[in-house]
């Protein structure tokens, strides 16, 4: 019945037999099949379909979270107490500032710790890997804290607490934060991300209206932007592009600094296994 179940979630998520079928390598029949037959066994029905579409009904919504811990539980039948006797995968999901910063060397340090582990590198913006991680698709995630309530399920342990500064062209002279705001071009953090939200709160407490020249999510990206003189930019203190020559001045924010979070995601009912634990203790050896 395990078979079933992760098919049940993969309809549940995907929305249609046929692109639950892509993600679990079944065929669209055995798909229907695997799902009537848990319908059967249940005594009810999970979902209303409509042509293609696969949509929970109440039973089926009431499902999903029992489904989640069911597996997660056998999961756990197999996992050994020693850390270091852990074989399998590990699906990491991480920003890009995660990966080029936290992680080579917390990977290096779950290597030594426990060979058996294979990890798996799942790239992604925060909001993206905050999906992943409550829908069982990664395992933890390296990620930017959500200005927002979490679901009740998922664990967001800080890590790393990153200063946003104001980086300005050389030529650019002053030294006033709110003033070079105020005054120049905004090269600005995309106000979508969950670090960009944190920039668009800034400039509303400080009450400063700027004009965007232009705007993206790359941190190294919007460095080189500043460097060709586009603009100026609150991005925070991470990233390749402090391991480099600075071409850029770097203007500290004084008494209005604000920071960015980097927090370990992961499900409350998987955060107490121990390859879990190891790997936030190699997370936080680096941080």
């Amino acid at each position: 019945m395990l078979r079933e179940l992760k098919t049940f979630l993969a309809v549940a998520q995907h929305g249609t037999f046929a692109a639950a079928g892509l993600h679990v390598g079944l065929t669209q029949s055995a798909v229907s099949a695997q799902i009537r037959n848990l319908e059967q066994t249940l005594g009810v029905r999970l979902f209303d379909r409509t042509g293609r579409q696969a949509i929970l009904n109440p039973a089926g919504q009431r499902a999903v979270p029992m489904a989640q811990e069911m597996l997660a539980t056998f999961s756990r039948m197999a996992i050994s107490e020693d850390a270091s006797e852990f074989c399998g995968e590990l699906r990491i999901g991480a920003v890009a500032t995660a990966q080029t910063g936290l992680l080579p060397q917390a990977l290096l340090r779950l290597r030594q710790q426990a060979p058996g582990v294979e990890p798996k590198l799942v790239p992604g913006v925060s909001l993206n890997l905050l999906s992943q991680v409550d829908a069982g698709q990664v395992d933890l995630a390296v990620m930017i804290k959500p200005p927002f309530e979490l679901p009740k399920e998922l664990s967001a342990q800080v890590i790393r607490r990153e200063p946003f500064v104001l980086i300005v062209p050389r030529s650019v002279e002053g030294d006033d934060p709110l003033q070079l705001l105020a005054e120049h071009p905004h090269v600005r953090y995309d106000r979508n991300s969950f670090g960009g939200r944190l920039v668009t709160r800034f400039l509303r407490e400080q009450r400063i209206d700027v004009h965007v020249a232009l705007e993206l999510d790359e941190l190294e990206a919007i460095v080189k932007m500043v460097e060709c003189g586009l603009g100026v930019s609150l991005l925070p203190m991470a990233g390749l592009w402090l391991e480099h020559p600075l071409r850029v001045r770097v203007i500290e924010l004084g008494e209005l600094k604000f920071y960015r979070e980097m927090v370990l995601l992961q499900r409350y009912s998987q955060r107490s296994q121990p390859i879990q634990q190891l790997f936030a203790r190699c997370l936080e050896s680096q941080a």
